[in-house]
C-alpha cells in the first residue's frame, strides 16, 4: 500500500493544529470540519494565511494565519460561495434553456432534420464525433423521456432538432453553436440579446467575429463555470477559461467587461445578466446576484470584489445598478 504525504487526523486533532496555527476557533469549528471537510474548508481559508517570502525569495502562505483571523469569517466565507454556485446554477440553467431553443429554431427553419446533414456546418467542424456524441445522449435519454421514447416508438428513431436539444447537455450544445456556420450564430447570439456592433470594432476583431462570433467562447466558459458550481466547486476568487471581449464590449451593457479578455468570474455573471435580459424578463438574478456580493463582502474581513474580478464602481454599472 502506497504512504500517503498527509496523516490522518480526527476533527478534535484537526481544530487543534488550526489553533495552534493562530485561527482564532469560535463558533462552531468542529461542526463546519465535520460536515464540509477540512479540506474543503482550505481552499477558503488560504487568503488568510500569512505571506512570507519563501527561500527562493518569492511571497508564499505559511501555515500561520494572519492575527485575529476567525474561524466563523471563514465559514461565512464558504457560505458566500455556497449561495453564489446556486444563483449562478440558476442563471446558466436559463440560458441553457434559451440556447436550446434559439439553436432549434434556427436549425429548425433548414429542416427538421439539417442537423444531421454536414452541409449544414461551417468547415472542419467535427460533425461526425457530434452527431455521435448526440445518439448516445438519445439513448441515454430513451429510459427516461417520454418524448424521445414516442419518437423511438412512432417515428423509428427520427428526432427531430426541437425535440434532440432537449437531451443534449450544454456543451453539446455550445459546441454545436461553434459549429454553426457564421449567420446562424449571429442569428442565435441576437436571439439571446448579444447584438453586436461591429462597426465599432478594429478590422482584425471584425474578420475574427464574422469567422467565429465571440459567444463561441463565452459559451465554453460558461460551461465551465457551470461545471464547477455543478460539482460544488469554489467559485469565489476562481480564474476560468479566458474569453475574448473585444468584440462582446460593443453590446449594450456589456462595455464594462474588461478589454482584451475575460477570465474572472464577474465577467461571466455579467454576460449571464445579459442574456437573462431577453430570455428571463423580469427575472429577480440580477438583484439578488448583486445583493449577495454587496452583503457578503462588506460582512467579510479584508476581502474585496476584486477578488471575483469586479471593478471598485461595479453598482454605477449599468447591467449591475439595480
Amino acid at each position: 500500500m502506497p504512504t500517503s504525504p498527509k496523516q490522518y487526523l480526527t476533527i478534535d486533532e484537526q481544530v487543534e493544529l488550526l489553533g495552534s496555527r493562530g485561527l482564532e476557533l469560535d463558533g462552531e469549528a468542529q461542526r463546519w470540519l465535520r460536515v464540509v471537510n477540512y479540506y474543503r474548508l482550505s481552499g477558503y481559508w488560504y487568503i488568510y494565511r500569512q505571506l512570507v517570502m519563501t527561500d527562493e525569495g518569492r511571497l508564499g502562505r505559511s501555515d500561520q494565519f494572519d492575527v485575529g483571523t476567525r474561524f466563523s469569517t471563514i465559514a461565512g466565507l464558504y457560505e458566500f460561495d455556497r449561495k453564489l454556485r446556486t444563483l449562478v446554477h440558476d442563471g446558466v440553467e436559463r440560458v441553457e434553456v434559451a440556447l436550446r431553443s434559439q439553436v432549434s429554431y434556427i436549425l429548425g427553419a433548414r429542416g427538421p432534420l439539417s442537423y444531421t446533414s454536414p452541409s449544414t456546418f461551417r468547415d472542419g467542424f467535427d460533425h461526425e464525433s457530434w452527431n455521435s456524441k448526440a445518439r448516445t445522449r438519445v439513448q441515454r435519454a430513451a429510459r427516461r423521456s417520454p418524448f424521445i421514447k414516442h419518437h423511438i416508438d412512432h417515428y423509428g428513431g427520427v428526432i427531430p432538432i426541437w425535440v434532440l436539444v432537449d437531451v443534449l447537455d450544454f456543451s453539446d450544445v455550445s459546441m454545436l453553436f461553434e459549429g454553426l456556420r457564421a449567420t446562424d450564430q449571429f442569428a442565435v447570439a441576437e436571439g439571446l440579446g448579444i447584438d453586436l456592433n461591429l462597426d465599432r470594432v478594429t478590422p482584425n476583431q471584425r474578420t475574427k467575429a464574422l469567422k467565429n462570433h465571440p459567444l463561441t467562447r463565452w459559451l465554453e466558459q460558461l460551461t465551465v463555470v457551470r461545471n464547477i458550481a455543478a460539482h460544488h466547486g469554489r467559485l469565489w476568487n476562481r480564474t476560468v477559461v479566458p474569453a475574448s471581449t473585444g468584440a462582446m464590449r460593443t453590446v449594450a451593457g456589456l462595455q464594462c467587461l474588461p478589454p482584451g479578455q475575460s477570465e474572472d468570474i464577474f465577467g461571466a455573471l455579467t454576460v449571464i445578466a445579459k442574456i437573462l435580459e431577453t430570455s428571463s424578463p423580469g427575472s429577480s438574478w440580477v438583484e439578488k446576484t448583486g445583493a449577495l456580493v454587496e452583503q457578503a463582502i462588506g460582512e467579510l474581513p479584508g476581502r474585496s470584489v476584486r477578488e471575483l474580478g469586479f471593478p471598485d464602481d461595479w453598482r454605477t454599472l449599468e447591467i449591475w445598478n439595480t
